[in-house]
């Protein structure tokens, strides 16, 4: 496998800044020292997303993703970490001397490089057929007739599949790709005979991208009028790289388009994104015939918090989607909507209209979800009490789906106006849903993090009187105390303590005839080692930009926190003390807390060699050796607080 340079990586990290990174895909805002978001890896309705311009790093507090600039693509664009690495590089204009691709290579890339390597083998194969093919001029006599330009062909990358039986599985096998690859990807079917033959034939084909553009399925529409065996579109099966789910199409085309516009307007199908997109309406997705999902409204709300829905013209279709337009809501988003004319779509309406007037039509046209609805529901239920009631329970239940309380209040209002009906009423109603579903839930409720003081050290004593009393695993006390020193070592590890020693040279002194049990405490423990051995201060970023996931994972939740001193006490001339203040002091007390506890399991051990011992002479040795092991035990403990029972 073919590596980056270490110099070219550490250029990569040095000028990869965090807030920039991630900003790329949430919308981060200020509070205290950090910035925080709702994460863009779970669903939440409070932020919990912590990213720490000073230390370079971001953590969630709810799913307990963490890591650096380079683990945040790998977790967003789930890539591998050179890939990440080449993402960033590409961002910053960085270039990345690598040699040629060799056998070797190929065969340990993993099976998902693998099938993005042969799906960006079949676009290309397709657009070389649409372009250069005599039967791609089938497909380019379509994409004219609806209006398709060249440019946007081009942009969006479309392409033709032959109408023959085996032509992209021939080919490819041709220049060396694997079969398996292919049928995972869909692109080839394998018969119970043994035969193969291509899933695509005689279609157009607009390939799906993700976020950072690579294609991960296609999307394809039958030429053919009189086949009625065949569906008019075929996509691409679920695959371990394409999930429809989690996926929209044109948005990688539109991201830059919905961020500085702060809009992202909602389609269909693919011809309803091609048409705007080439009409000047570049921030527009759409969601290829499925239901709306959380993972696509997810994907949209890293750029934007608002979403415009374009209906067709078709009633039934606009009531079968409002379910998804809840899930939106419930996201905390903000929707719009457009109907077109009956009979009329995204796509026709433009072509028929024209850019200019499609524009103004669009904003003319925008209502909010929830008046739309209501208006949508209470015409149905005009002179129908049954009906009336049903529909206001439904309304209801959206606006319930929104968690700012201002927007609800709106909202009733507005509903109570339109169905003539006391406001009261509608709170009470959404009051009654909201402690059935409480009641049905019976989950505890998590707390968000806090921006008040929290005193770590007294924690941290009423902690220890606690387990000593009850007792607990020795391993899980253990764990714990480890940790802590190694927070410690990441935290602080050049700042001076007394005498011109740093945090990491006194721990290491210290705890140096101790070994680390919990293995990737070991391991850091042991790289700082190296590091001091060699003459080299250990710093934070020696572990957070560390090759090794584990590693950088596990350094990453030790530098994050989920407290910060609330700036009133400044306001109001209240000093509290940092840590770091009392540096000395914690660094002291957390080695001895870990010899504290180390030096229990020694007593334990040397205790119960005394059942092995038969020697008179040597069990009083024993004796003797456990007692004086016992009474230092008891002398950590009285320094520390920690009443020792014998």
């Amino acid at each position: 496998m073919s590596l980056i340079p270490k110099e070219t990586v550490d250029q990569i990290l040095a000028q990869a800044d965090i807030v920039e990174v991630v900003g790329d895909f949430v919308s981060l805002k200020k509070k205290g020292q950090n910035m925080w978001a709702c994460c863009p890896f779970h669903h939440e309705k409070s932020p919990s997303f912590s990213v720490s311009p000073a230390k370079g790093i971001y953590k969630c507090f709810g799913c307990g993703k963490a890591g650096n600039s380079v683990q945040f693509i790998m977790d967003v664009e789930g890539t591998s970490f050179p890939e990440a690495l080449k993402y960033l590089a590409k961002k910053y204009g960085i270039e990345v001397p690598e040699d040629q691709p060799s056998p070797e290579y190929a065969k340990e890339q993993s099976d998902r490089d693998s099938l993005f390597i042969v799906s960006d083998f079949a676009n290309k194969h397709y657009q070389n057929i649409l372009q250069n093919h005599e039967q791609g001029g089938i497909g380019q006599s379509y994409l004219k007739e609806r209006g398709i330009s060249g440019a946007t062909i081009r942009k969006f990358e479309l392409g033709y599949s032959l109408d023959a039986w085996s032509d992209l599985t021939d080919a490819a096998l041709k220049a060396g790709y694997q079969q398996r690859f292919l049928e995972a990807t869909g692109l080839t079917i394998l018969k119970e005979d043994g035969k193969k033959y291509d899933r695509f034939r005689g279609r157009v084909m607009f390939p799906i991208h993700n976020v950072s553009g690579r294609v991960v399925g296609f999307g394809a529409r039958t030429l053919k009028s009189n086949d009625k065996k065949s569906p008019k579109y075929l996509n691409s099966p679920e695959s371990d790289i394409y999930h429809k789910s989690n996926v929209l199409y044109g948005l990688f085309q539109a991201k830059q388009a919905i961020r500085m516009q702060d809009m992202c307007y909602m389609v269909e199908g693919y011809l309803d994104v091609l048409s705007l997109h080439q009409g000047g309406i570049e921030n527009v997705v759409a969601s290829s015939g499925t239901s709306l999902t959380e993972g696509q409204i997810k994907l949209i709300s890293r750029y934007t918090q608002n979403i415009t829905v374009l209906y067709d013209g078709d009633a039934a279709g606009i009531k079968a989607s409002l379910r998804g337009i809840d899930l939106i809501l419930e996201n905390g988003l903000n929707v719009n909507v457009v109907t077109f004319p009956q009979g009329e779509d995204p796509d026709s309406y433009i072509q028929k209209v024209g850019d200019a007037a499609f524009k103004a039509y669009i904003q003319e046209h925008a209502q909010d979800f929830i008046s739309f609805k209501t208006s949508l529901y209470a015409e149905e239920a005009k002179g129908n009490p049954v009906k009336k009631a049903e529909a206001i329970r439904e309304i209801v239940t959206s606006i319930a789906k929104i968690p700012d309380p201002i927007k609800r209040t709106v909202f009733f209002r507005s509903c109570s106006l339109i169905f003539d009906i006391d406001e009261q009423l509608l709170i009470s109603e959404y009051n009654k849903m909201q402690l059935q579903g409480r009641q049905q839930q019976q989950q505890p409720k998590t707390g968000n993090p806090a921006d008040d003081y929290f005193d770590y050290e007294q924690a941290a004593l009423a902690a220890e009187a606690e387990e000593y009393e009850q007792g607990g695993s020795e391993t899980d006390e253990l764990k714990r105390y480890e940790r802590e020193i190694v927070r410690m070592l990441l935290s602080y590890p050049d700042k001076l303590l007394d005498d011109g020693v740093t945090t990491s040279q006194y721990i290491l002194e210290q705890l140096e005839d101790i070994e680390f049990r919990t293995p990737v405490y070991r391991r850091l423990v042991e790289l700082a080692k190296d590091k001091l051995n060699r003459g080299i201060l250990p710093v934070a970023d020696d572990f957070i930009n560390y090759p090794d996931n584990e590693i950088r994972t596990e350094s990453t939740n030790l530098l994050s926190d989920p407290y910060e001193l609330s700036p009133n006490w400044a306001t109001h001339q209240i000093y509290v003390p940092h840590e770091s203040d009392l540096l000395p002091y914690g660094t002291e007390r957390a080695v001895l807390r870990l010899k504290f506890r180390y030096l229990e399991g020694v007593i334990n051990v040397e205790a119960g060699k005394l059942k092995l011992v038969t020697d008179p002479q040597e069990q009083v040795n024993q004796i003797t050796y456990v007692m004086t092991l016992k009474k230092l035990h008891k002398q950590m403990g009285d320094m520390l607080g920690i009443v020792v029972f014998r």
